[in-house]
């Protein structure tokens, strides 16, 4: 199954293929707006503002398995990102990462990107996962790797996809 065939609902409860995002480099996101990680909203957005021109998406995915720092509500969710950190990429809904109920794409993106000696569990909220525009996982980032400290990589894909549009 290629990342392009798969269905996500946006948080207002709207389905999502994501095949709508064929030809963009993601940045896939699994959010949680009580997490000591969710100041890094404020830079997935500067990524988003910066490159969404160049065909860079964000796609946040809140998740609430890990200490319980998600909200229950959807309009919550959305209300804290916009407020806090003024995010204007796509949020899904609340999805599970991990588990028996772990969502398709998260399970696909685990098996192609597993983590530090090939486990495909994620360990926290903010790991991110990096898909170049023919939908190839590239790389997958711990929590504690900063949106900053992964422009260099995204710049890179956006260049070798479209050497004439990238900053």
């Amino acid at each position: 199954m290629s990342i392009y065939e798969m269905t996500a609902n946006l948080i207002d409860g709207t389905p999502k293929s994501l095949g709508d995002y064929r030809g963009k480099v993601l940045l896939i996101v699994n959010v949680a707006s009580k997490c000591g990680f969710a100041p890094q909203y404020a830079g997935l957005e500067a990524l988003y503002r910066r490159y969404q021109n160049d065909g860079l998406v964000v796609l946040g995915f809140p998740c609430d398995q890990f200490g319980r720092q998600e909200f229950d509500d959807p309009n919550a969710i959305q209300q804290f990102c916009t407020r806090n950190y003024g995010v204007s990429f796509p949020i899904f809904e609340k999805v599970d990462v991990n588990g028996p109920h772990t969502h398709p794409l998260f399970a696909y993106l685990k098996a192609e990107r597993p983590g530090f000696l090939g486990t495909q569990t994620i360990k926290w909220n903010f790991t991110k996962f990096l898909v170049d525009r023919e939908g190839k996982v590239r790389r997958r980032y711990a929590p504690t790797d900063t949106p900053e400290a992964i422009e260099r990589d995204i710049v890179a894909l956006l260049r070798r996809s479209h050497p004439a549009t990238a900053h």
